[in-house]
């Protein structure tokens, strides 16, 4: 049991070393406020605060995690070893940075509190925060200093007692559109078709006939593929369907075609169906529990995990309602268009509310690539050197990996075969 004293027990302090300590690094861990106690305590042992009690191992502690609400913090980045950090605690810390402040920041998206200028959909931009900046976006710093720490610790300490975890790949398919010509009905079929005579889109024009008037399969139909895909390589996967009615940003099939129901149900026999929300959820409540409870009926089980429609969050307030509507795992936390790691790790974490500095009871899984990350990057072979980079960085530290990839774009036509290197990433990383 590693016990840590430190001058006030707060949320944030909590929320915190449970995190580094308990789900990163497997080391059960106590805290105090009593100096008699620390001192009597003869395994291993931290002290966190302002100043050492005797010649400790120390770690001194800026002020975040005592404090309540939002300020805007000068932070300036320096090297630990050659691993970008901040909040630097000066002479006497046996760590040359406060790691549980830092950790704290990034995790908590405290950045994303702040103002800032949002994107056309409404999203914190990745261009806007520290890890973009000092360029350290494609490091989980937090898992890395973590697994630092454990080292020092373990040099002070030999004896503590700790369960390693183990590298893990979860391959997330967005199905925001299962179909592009198949299963729309008469009158979305007609004005389709139209549409794409009056702009002069005579491929699709052509691919339409073809899928309406022979027995040719929907582009996107790759559902076969990958459930044969994801048998042979063993690989976890979940498949994220949108359920919604026909809007401006929501464009899938009916939620009342058979055949996509039957679809949904035939998936759910082989791997997780979560919720894809639609973009008309994300400021209607009434809206994102219907479309929940009517794909919890489809396949007869309650639905408790969800992706935001193009990885919208506005914190508090996203999580807030999700937590409300019944979901317990969200795997939004990433950007569409830049892969890495948004909030600084590729550990699963508790979303922390910082306007209720409370711990939230829903789980934030955040995923390392999206595939519309890669679509101006080149070829296979150039798309693969960055995320086997990504790979090699997350199974340093036993993380997990977790990527997603879009039907729509495994089945469109594209200078990448992007089938073909969907089945490269599970034979690459699914180990």
């Amino acid at each position: 049991m590693l016990l840590i004293y430190t001058h006030k027990i707060t949320p944030r302090f909590t929320y915190t070393m449970k995190q580094v300590f308990t789900r990163i690094l497997g080391i059960e861990v106590s805290f105090t406020t009593k100096v008699e106690d620390f001192i009597k305590h003869t395994g291993a042992k931290i002290t966190y605060t302002k100043k050492p009690l005797q010649n400790e191992f120390f770690v001194r502690s800026n002020d975040l995690l005592f404090e309540q609400g939002i300020n805007d913090f000068d932070i300036k980045i320096s090297e630990w070893e050659g691993v970008p950090c901040f909040f630097g605690a000066g002479e006497g810390s046996t760590v040359p940075f406060d790691i549980f402040s830092a950790s704290f920041y990034l995790i908590s998206r405290y950045e994303e509190y702040l103002p800032y200028v949002k994107d056309y959909h409404g999203r914190f931009p990745p261009k806007e925060s520290l890890a973009y900046r000092h360029v350290f976006l494609q490091s989980p710093v937090v898992d890395i200093w973590a697994y630092k720490l454990l080292e020092v610790l373990k040099d002070r300490f030999p004896d503590m007692e700790h369960k390693g975890r183990s590298y893990s790949y979860t391959s997330v398919i967005d199905v925001n559109t299962s179909h592009a010509f198949a299963h729309r009905g008469f009158v979305r079929t007609i004005s389709g078709l139209f549409y794409d005579l009056g702009s002069l889109r005579w491929g699709r024009v052509v691919e339409r006939i073809k899928v309406l008037v022979y027995p040719k399969k929907d582009p996107y139909d790759n559902f076969t593929f990958l459930i044969e895909l994801h048998k042979k390589c063993a690989v976890k996967s979940l498949f994220f369907f949108q359920f919604a009615t026909y809007s401006t940003y929501d464009k899938n099939v009916s939620p009342n075609s058979n055949k996509f129901r039957f679809l949904i149900k035939s998936i759910a026999d082989y791997s997780k169906v979560a919720l894809a929300t639609s973009y008309s959820s994300f400021n209607n409540f009434d809206v994102l529990k219907k479309e929940k409870k009517r794909l919890s009926g489809v396949i007869n089980r309650d639905i408790d995990t969800c992706r935001m429609r193009y990885n919208r969050t506005d914190l508090p307030d996203t999580y807030r309602t999700l937590i409300e509507a019944g979901f317990s795992d969200d795997y939004t936390m990433g950007y569409t268009h830049e892969p890495g790691f948004r909030a600084g790790t590729c550990t699963p974490f508790y979303f922390y509310d910082m306007n209720l500095e409370i711990q939230q009871p829903i789980r934030i899984h955040p995923f390392t690539f999206h595939d519309y990350a890669f679509t101006n990057v080149g070829g296979e072979d150039a798309i693969l050197k960055r995320t086997d980079t990504l790979y090699q960085e997350i199974k340093k530290v036993n993380g997990s990996l977790v990527s997603v990839f879009s039907n729509e774009l495994l089945g469109s036509n594209h200078k990448v075969d992007w089938k073909a290197l969907y089945a490269t990433v599970l034979d690459k990383y699914n180990s």
